[in-house]
């Protein structure tokens, strides 16, 4: 089944709606419980996994570990494996896994400013500082992936905003895509996107075949909409505005969802990391997920700080059936 879906999406890039949205990799945040939610209530065009490193899936001792990174189900489709590393041959083994784990697509990251994935991996955002190594990986990633669609996300610069040299050294690259976020490593999350440079990327790609996507400072899909016509993106990812809104990709805004329904979802998401990940990882990684689905209604403090102490999807329950009971209470 994996060889033949494989088959049958293997250019899911150009059969996209134009523009697209795009849900973004965010680290212990779009694991396949959260995507599973995305999927049932706002599903966007195109899903990507969190970020896992090649390294790893190349080790006998992390493979095992990493492939619940990798896991999956066909309502999320199409949905893009993104990896990151700095060695061209293990990006070429890692291709051939992720075909035959029946992927859409391989996203390599060449835009994360954490220092643990820069200087000590000479992967991510620092891999803009070493154009020559990230052509090779590109080079070794199609190899391996067999046909299936390559694309990169990346940032505009790494100290400084580089896009007129940056982007037309990863256009010659040809990935399907390329998604760019509008700020430098240096900036990491400090400025507002630079969505003039990712403008400017556009026009550096035309005439490529290369998607340009945009991504930064967007959190609905009406702002998402507003990028698209006034910087001419084929389309646009977003991140963190989905926290607490599996909504989003709908239109609906966050304030918009009937507390009810909300905090219901947010229990379905519990239990769901619990039936998916429990053995795998911490339940802790729920709690900045209880964070942005619990704010902005009387007594959300209190419910908010309840839940940071919960150990399990029942305890988070159990709260938010006290709170839905008392949910007319006056506020203070």
């Amino acid at each position: 089944m994996a060889d033949q879906q494989t088959k049958d999406n293997l250019n899911f890039w150009a059969d996209l709606p134009r523009p697209f949205f795009m849900l973004a990799p965010m680290a212990d945040v779009t694991d396949v419980a959260f995507r599973r939610i995305i999927a049932k209530y706002g599903k966007p065009d195109v899903m990507y996994t969190e970020f896992v490193s090649v390294d790893g899936l190349c080790s006998p001792q992390g493979r095992p570990k990493l492939l619940i990174d990798l896991a999956y189900s066909d309502i999320e489709r199409p949905i893009v494996a993104q990896i990151f590393g700095s060695k061209p041959e293990n990006f070429f083994q890692v291709a051939q896994l992720i075909k035959t784990l029946g992927f859409d697509g391989i996203d390599i990251n060449m835009g994360c400013p954490e220092q643990s994935i820069n200087r000590k991996q000479c992967a991510g955002a620092e891999l803009i500082r070493h154009p020559e190594l990230a052509a090779e990986i590109v080079a070794a990633t199609k190899a391996g992936a067999g046909g299936l669609p390559v694309s990169i996300k990346t940032r505009i610069g790494y100290f400084q905003d580089d896009t007129a040299t940056w982007i037309p050294a990863l256009l010659k690259m040809q990935p399907k895509a390329l998604i760019i976020h509008g700020r430098t490593k240096k900036d990491m999350s400090k400025v507002p996107a630079r969505w003039s440079s990712i403008g400017r990327a556009v026009e550096l790609a035309r005439g490529s075949g290369v998607l340009i996507v945009g991504n930064g400072d967007v959190n609905s899909l009406a702002e998402a909409k507003a990028k698209v016509a006034e910087f001419g993106v084929d389309g646009v990812m977003i991140g963190r505005g989905i926290f607490g809104n599996p909504w989003l990709f709908t239109g609906r805004s966050g304030s918009e969802t009937p507390l009810p329904q909300k905090l219901a979802v947010m229990v379905e998401h519990a239990y769901l990391f619990e039936e998916l990940l429990g053995q795998h990882k911490p339940f802790a990684i729920m709690k900045k997920h209880f964070k942005a689905y619990v704010s902005d209604f009387p007594h959300a403090r209190e419910l908010r700080a309840g839940l940071m102490a919960v150990k399990s999807a029942a305890e988070a329950e159990v709260l938010v059936q006290r709170e839905l009971q008392f949910k007319n209470r006056p506020t203070d």
